[in-house]
C-alpha cells in the first residue's frame, strides 16, 4: 500500500484504493433507492445478485428481517440529532446487520432494524465503513449514525506499523500503543496461541503486516498479532503467491524492504534472484546484502556495515553464507511483496543507491560498472555530513 492503512473495509475492497500493482476491481453500484415496501425487496434482491460489496452485509434473510412487513423486527428510529458521546467498535467481518445491533446495544440508534434499512439505501456509503473504533452520540438518527461511521472523522487513528519493521519494533509500538509490555508479545509467541501458518515454520518475522490497526487497550495481545497476520495470508493470496512459496516470498520481500527505499522493487527483486541462481562467478550465489547483516546484529542508523559484521557465521550473513536467509528480516509490505512475486526482467547482478538523500539507485550487470557506481555513493558519503556511511 501507498500508505499504511486497513484499505479492505468489511464490505469488501474499497475501488478507489488498489494495494497491489495488479488491477483492482471497483465495485458497482446499486440502482438508486425505490419507495414502498415492494419496490425495496426488489431492489435488494437486484443488488445482492448485481453488487460484490452488498454481499458482505450476509445473507438476504437477515436484512429482510427488518423490513417492516416483512421481517418480523422493528425500525424504530431516533429524531436525533443525538446527545452525549459514547465509544464504539467495528470489529472486523461484521456484516450489516450485526453493526447495526452493535449501534443498538450502545444506545446509537434506536433498533437495528433502522439502520439496515438506511444502509441499504445508500449501499455505497454502507461500502466504505471499516473496522475501528468510533466515538459517535447516543440517540443518533440511524442515516445520521451512517454519515458519521463513513466521513473519516469519528474514527480512532488507530496505531500504525510502517513497513520494514522487525518484530522487536513492531512489539515495542503496539505495546506502547495498547498498554502492553513487548516481553507479552514475545510470550503469547512462546505460547503457541499466535496462529502461525505452518509456511512461517514457528517464526513470526515477516508475518506481521504493516497497516494501521485500531487495537486499543482492551484487545488481547494475541488477537494483535493474529490480525497482523491474517493481514500478511490476504496479500499473499492477492498477489497470487502460492502457499509452497509463501515463506520464500516474504524472505525476498523482506530484503526487498531493507534495501529498495525509493529505488524500482521489481529491479532489485530481480537481483536477489539472478544472485541465487549464479552459482559460481562472479557472486557465487551471495546475496551481499546489508539488510540481512543490519538484521544479525540489530542495528539501525547506518547504511553500510562494517568488516567485523560481515565476518559473522550467522546464516543471515549473506556476505559469507550464499543463498537466502531462513526466513524474512523484516516485516514487509504490500509493494515489496508483490515485486518478489512479479519481478522485473534484467540481467543485473549489482545495485547501490548513489545518493542517500534523493534516492538515486543504479543498477548493473558487471563488476566494472558496480565500482564505478559504489565510487559515486563513496562520493556522496565523504561530501554529506552525517551521511550513516559506516567508517569502519
Amino acid at each position: 500500500m501507498t500508505e499504511p492503512g486497513l484499505d479492505d473495509s468489511i464490505f469488501g475492497t474499497r475501488g478507489d484504493a488498489p494495494r497491489t500493482r495488479r488491477e483492482r476491481r471497483h465495485l458497482s453500484r446499486p440502482a438508486r433507492q425505490r419507495r414502498g415496501r415492494a419496490l425495496i425487496v426488489l431492489v435488494m434482491t437486484a443488488a445482492l445478485v448485481s453488487c460484490g460489496a452488498f454481499l458482505a452485509w450476509g445473507s438476504i434473510s437477515p436484512v429482510l428481517d427488518q423490513i417492516p412487513g416483512v421481517g418480523g423486527s422493528s425500525v424504530e428510529d431516533f429524531e436525533g440529532p443525538g446527545y452525549g458521546s459514547v465509544e464504539v467498535t467495528i470489529a472486523p467481518g461484521q456484516n450489516g446487520d450485526a453493526i447495526g445491533r452493535t449501534l443498538q446495544e450502545r444506545g446509537v440508534v434506536k433498533s437495528a432494524g433502522a439502520f439496515v434499512q438506511a444502509a441499504t439505501a445508500s449501499p455505497d456509503a454502507a461500502a466504505m465503513i471499516q473496522p475501528g473504533t468510533y466515538t459517535l452520540q447516543r440517540g443518533m438518527r440511524a442515516s445520521d449514525a451512517l454519515t458519521a461511521l463513513t466521513d473519516g472523522k469519528h474514527r480512532s487513528a488507530g496505531v500504525t506499523i510502517a513497513e520494514g519493521k522487525w518484530a522487536s519494533e513492531i512489539y515495542q509500538i503496539l505495546g506502547k500503543a495498547t498498554g502492553h509490555q513487548a516481553s507479552e508479545y514475545e510470550a503469547a509467541v512462546a505460547s503457541g496461541k499466535v496462529k502461525l501458518p505452518a509456511e512461517a515454520n514457528g517464526r513470526i518475522e515477516g508475518w506481521l503486516y504493516p497497516s494501521t490497526y485500531d487495537f486499543d487497550k482492551k484487545t488481547p495481545v494475541v488477537t494483535q498479532l493474529n490480525t497482523m497476520i491474517e493481514e500478511t495470508e490476504k496479500e499473499l493470496k492477492k498477489a497470487k503467491i502460492p502457499r509452497a512459496r509463501w515463506n520464500r516470498t516474504l524472505t525476498i520481500a523482506s530484503i526487498i524492504e531493507g534495501e529498495a527505499g525509493s529505488a524500482d522493487r521489481t529491479k532489485v527483486a530481480r537481483v536477489i534472484l539472478n544472485r541465487l541462481d549464479t552459482t559460481g562467478a562472479p557472486v557465487y550465489g551471495l546475496l551481499q546484502m546489508d539488510s540481512t547483516i543490519h538484521y544479525l546484529t540489530q542495528k539501525r542508523g547506518t547504511i553500510t556495515t562494517s568488516d567485523k559484521d560481515r565476518n559473522s557465521d550467522s546464516p543471515y550473513n549473506t556476505y559469507k553464507v550464499p543463498g537466502l536467509p531462513p526466513g524474512p528480516i523484516n516485516n514487509p509490505g504490500a509493494e515489496s511483496i508483490e515485486a518478489a512475486g512479479d519481478p522485473a526482467s534484467g540481467d543485473w547482478l549489482y545495485f547501490v543507491t548513489v545518493n542517500g538523500d534523493t534516492g538515486e539507485t543504479k543498477f548493473a550487470t558487471t563488476f566494472a560498472d558496480h565500482q564505478r557506481n559504489v565510487a559515486e555513493f563513496q562520493r556522496w558519503c565523504n561530501e554529506t555530513p552525517d551521511s550513516g556511511c559506516s567508517n569502519e
